[in-house]
């Protein structure tokens, strides 16, 4: 002890001066004293806790076997472990106890299995299979369940089973709380209750006959173990638990049987707690304050993850609950930038709007931030689906937290089932699946024959089958016999190599040569290649396994006897939350989806929280309302300098489409204080707001030449294609309007476009009518600066080709682009976007139907009321145009002369914070006077001239005036003249099909005969 001591001063002064005051407090507490720390998120608990550790250590000189620390998950543990090295030195580290409840309550059961009645060799079931096992106990109740009119799904049993078990109930605690049902019974209520206790009993039964327990079982054993034999806690002189506010019942008494020198320490947030739906329990932190009386409390709101403005409204959503214990948080970042508000028209639109977000923020950022630094946080998983397919569709990489588990895969699970039979014979669920991998033609007839006759013998099915190969069972076809004897002979050829000391990877591969299992792979499964890819990765994690193989819990020497490394090995495994991301660096750099729950304890710098709606924040099963709101602070809380809340106006429901309104939890925030969200406006990143970002994630800021080079990038990749999944969409004209004033664009400046009719352009006759790639339905023309085709349809929406930096107007270099009647007038201010909306109309009935359909339904961004934008019923409608006319032969044109006169003032500003409702910006008066009034701006020779009009409707008189709120409509067209080119007449008794098309040269269309 002698070394430690000197040495402690020294040690203890270098990792105690990083520490703010609360934190010093808390590590250097003393340790006789029960202590809970009240951690808010990114308060740096982590480190006070592996600091608080080293210092009893270090300065109480406490032996690191003697202290417990216990985390809520295994990359906690590994953190905390990480850490502690840097501090004590890996030796003194690898003595520490440390790990999840689940990993202690294992290790010491197979240390002391006797005391509680289990063998040390037993098997970890885990969730697939325990469903298992309850489908089959379901199915033989089927009849009585039929009967009485009751259904139960697998899932909800094994969950109330669950909840059971974290209550420290046991199945005969339920069959004695649920009395017998006589059996004319008809009170449904009773005869469910006592059903589901008898399922609980026969459910324990068969992982009892399997030699195995489920991971509640872990807890609620192991509390059975430290309860009842001090000798196996005895060790214990100091434990620490994490995230102590979602603790149950039986992980609370736990953590009193191992403290029961009552030196405790605790670290927690109420705010924080979210897994109530799991039988966690808040109170446990008012309880440990009557069970270990003079419990002392220390607050840590120093917060060193997000910035001022997330913790602004992180806090002010979960100030609404008046119950909570009042608290607050400091952020050590600067104010940053406003949280976004965004309403978007459905889930498809919200989509979209996430995946192109995602990539306009990373070309602003210009290489500071990575796809692994955004994350979408989700109430639920089935909100996912349209959100992963816009990230596919637009190439960015992305991953699914809780998704698909590493040791759930099918070839997985192949691989194990043979390991956990030889390490544990009785295991049935293991049998079922090593018995036909490969595929050897055992029926469920045959299976459920041998799990019957291994029943009459009392022995186990792989007994069975090994006394079948070796001729002791008669009356055994020989086809079965040459069927089982391949499973037999590998079965018995690992368990000659365990036996041997073999190592766990070396069994594995040993096992995939004896079944051949790539080939297995290369006949059933279509992506065989990738599954084999993870059979390789499983034999890695063996490996790793090995080389730290009680890490997860430190035993002292001498108690490591009863385990054998391919136990450990299945421990770990079934231990493992998603495998521990096995190929975490290939994670890294993608974005995250996840569900708030699974994303507890994690942070990104970017966080996107999709459907902040009633029905889903809180949720509309939960009873719960406290608890989800917590759980959206959890999610705000993630978020290191940026975070959206994103709600739709209409989302499908179970295959229905419904309004939705914008949560509660959110709406009163707004109504108490505007200025913590910024509704739709989004951030263009200039410098300033650019280096703040960079220092709060302590990144080097980006070179300004890069940031260009970026952001150009980006938007000219967005000119060239669609980039959302809808015709009309607000994101592309929010998109244009960052485009116009990011801070490597022109200067600001007013955009003109003046409204030219067709009837007045010359057209070159070699020049053929042309379709817009984005907006074939366009019609009409505009003068001006560069400007490109869009679609007008409500103030809000317009098409993404509207995608085009705009350039001062030049009246030397005027430039006639046809399909679209155009009107803008563009103006930005300050680093956010301008609500400003560009105006622009032109589309055909067809068009114009389709939009209606879907602005009909869509509600106005208004948080206040539900307004719904209406499309202007004069939208220039050119349906019933008649074909275009042949082309004439080559003739030099005169250019005629012509007046053209716009002026439109700028619209109206909003300010969102002082009125959440939002105004629908109407066009200005538009006069436009023909050639025949004067010559105001004549064409130059050398201007373009492009496309003829479609219809000879345009030909009408020249003169056209627009009123206040009312968009351009072309004049009724005259009579034609005998030279004008008619449209081919039909037939009278032909009649053409709906949708084939205009009769016209070189397109053929499909007649049929009217009755006569």
């Amino acid at each position: 002890m002698s070394a430690p001591s000197r040495q402690g001063p020294t040690q203890a002064h270098n990792f105690l001066q990083s520490l703010n005051p609360a934190q010093l407090q808390a590590v250097q507490h003393d340790p006789n004293i029960p202590l809970q720390i009240l951690a808010g998120p990114g308060s740096g608990k982590t480190k006070v806790l592996t600091s608080r550790i080293a210092h009893l250590i270090i300065h109480h000189l406490l032996p690191p076997s003697s202290i417990c620390a216990v985390t809520f998950t295994k990359k906690t543990a590994n953190e905390m472990r990480e850490r502690l090295t840097k501090l004590i030195g890996k030796e003194r580290t690898s003595q520490v106890r440390m790990g999840t409840f689940h990993a202690l309550c294992a290790l010491y059961l197979r240390k002391h299995a006797l005391h509680v009645g289990i063998k040390g060799n037993f098997t970890i079931c885990d969730t697939e299979e325990g469903k298992k096992i309850i489908s089959s106990l379901l199915k033989e109740r089927k009849d009585y369940m039929v009967s009485n009119d009751i259904e139960i799904q697998p899932g909800n049993l094994q969950s109330k089973i669950s909840k059971f078990k974290a209550r420290g109930l046991s199945a005969e605690d339920v069959l004695t709380m649920t009395p017998a049902v006589h059996p004319n019974e008809h009170n449904t209520v009773l005869v469910l209750d006592r059903l589901i206790a008898e399922l609980y009993s026969g459910y324990q039964g068969k992982l009892k006959k399997n030699n195995s327990l489920d991971f509640d079982d872990l807890l609620v054993v192991g509390l059975k173990l430290f309860s009842g034999h001090r000798k196996a806690v005895s060790w214990c002189r100091h434990i620490l638990v994490d995230e102590f506010q979602d603790t149950n019942f039986t992980q609370y008494e736990l953590m009193r049987a191992i403290g029961v020198a009552r030196r405790v320490t605790i670290v927690g947030d109420p705010d924080q707690s979210i897994y109530g739906w799991r039988a966690a329990e808040v109170a446990n932190l008012e309880k440990m304050q009557r069970h270990f009386p003079g419990t002392e409390q220390i607050f840590l709101e120093q917060n060193y993850r997000s910035t001022g403005s997330i913790l602004k409204l992180s806090l002010a959503i979960v100030s609404q609950d008046k119950n909570r214990i009042p608290k607050t948080l400091l952020s050590s970042h600067p104010s940053g930038i406003t949280p976004v508000l965004r309403q978007c028209n459905n889930e498809s639109h919200e989509a979209s709007f996430i995946a192109m977000e995602i990539k306009r923020v990373m070309a602003h950022m210009g290489g500071a931030l990575r796809w692994g630094d955004f994350a979408v946080l989700l109430r639920f998983n089935a909100l996912s689906r349209a959100i992963e397919s816009a990230l596919q569709k637009e190439g960015i990489p992305h991953r699914i937290l809780g998704g698909h588990r590493f040791f759930e895969r099918l070839e997985i699970k192949d691989i194990l089932a043979y390991l956990q039979l030889v390490d544990n014979s009785s295991f049935g669920p293991a049998f079922t699946r090593a018995v036909n991998v490969p595929s050897r033609g055992i029926g469920e007839k045959t299976l459920g024959e041998l799990f019957t006759g291994a029943d009459a013998m009392v022995i186990t099915p792989l007994e069975l089958v090994e006394r079948i190969c070796d001729a002791k069972v008669p009356d055994i076809k020989p086809a079965v016999k040459r069927k089982l004897s391949p499973f037999v002979a590998a079965i018995r050829c690992l368990r000659e190599e365990t036996n041997k000391g073999v190592l766990p990877s070396a069994l594995i591969r040993k096992l995939l040569k004896l079944i051949d299992y790539q080939e297995h792979l290369h006949k059933t499964q279509p992506e065989w290649e990738t599954r084999w890819e993870n059979v390789q990765e499983l034999i890695t994690f063996a490996s790793d396994v090995q080389g730290s193989m009680l890490t997860d819990v430190h035993l002292p020497p001498g108690e490591e006897a009863e385990y054998t490394p391919l136990r450990l090995f299945l421990q770990a495994s079934m231990l493992s939350s998603e495998g521990d991301e096995q190929n975490e660096e290939g994670n890294l750099n993608k974005v995250s989806i996840s569900t708030c729950h699974a994303a507890k304890g994690l942070e990104w710098p970017v966080v996107i929280i999709p459907a902040a709606e009633e029905g889903t924040f809180p949720f509309h099963r939960s009873e719960d309302i406290a608890e989800e709101r917590r759980l959206l602070y959890v999610a705000c809380t993630r978020a290191k300098g940026l975070l959206y809340l994103l709600n739709v106006a209409e989302r499908k429901i179970a295959g229905n489409l419904m309004e939705r309104s914008l949560s509660y939890f959110v709406s009163h925030v707004i109504k108490e204080d505007e200025t913590v969200l910024t509704l739709d406006d989004l951030c263009t990143f200039p410098k300033g707001e650019r280096t703040t970002l960079c220092q709060v994630l302590e990144r080097p800021e980006p070179p300004e030449e890069e940031v260009r080079m970026r952001v150009e990038g980006f938007y000219e990749s967005a000119r060239n294609r669609r980039p959302f999944g809808h015709e009309f969409d607000a994101e592309a004209a929010s998109i244009t309007r960052a485009m116009q004033q990011h801070s490597f664009g022109p200067a600001r400046h007013e955009i003109e476009a003046k409204f030219i009719p067709v009837s007045q352009i010359d057209v070159k006759p070699d020049i053929k009518p042309t379709v817009h790639p984005l907006r074939p339905f366009s019609s009409g023309v505009s003068v001006g600066p560069d400007v490109k085709p869009r679609i007008k349809q409500d103030p809000d929406i317009m098409s993404a080709a509207f995608l085009h930096r705009p350039k001062p107007l030049s009246n030397s270099n005027v430039e006639i682009k046809p399909y679209i009647v155009s009107i803008s007038d563009v103006k930005t201010s300050g680093s956010r976007l301008d609500a400003t909306r560009p105006l622009a109309v032109a589309s055909s009935s067809r068009d114009v139907k389709s939009s209606q359909a879907r602005t009909s339904k869509r509600s106005s961004r208004s948080y206040s009321l539900s307004h719904k934008a209406k499309l202007d019923p004069d939208i220039l409608d050119l349906s019933l145009s008649s074909p275009p006319p042949p082309l004439k032969a080559k003739q030099p044109i005169k250019p005629k002369p012509m007046i053209i006169d716009l002026t439109e003032p700028a619209p109206k500003r909003v300010n969102p914070r002082t009125t959440i409702k939002r105004e629908v910006a109407t066009p200005s008066v538009v006069k436009i006077e023909g050639a025949e009034a004067g010559t105001a701006v004549e064409r130059e020779p050398s201007m373009i001239i492009l496309d003829p009009p479609t219809s000879i409707r345009h030909k009408g008189p020249s003169k056209v005036t627009v009123e206040p709120g009312r968009l351009p409509v072309a004049p009724a067209p005259k009579e034609s003249s005998p030279g004008t080119p008619q449209t081919p007449s039909l037939n009278p008794g032909v009649k053409r099909r709906l949708g084939m098309g205009r009769i016209v040269g070189g397109y053929a269309n499909k007649k049929f005969k009217l009755p006569t």
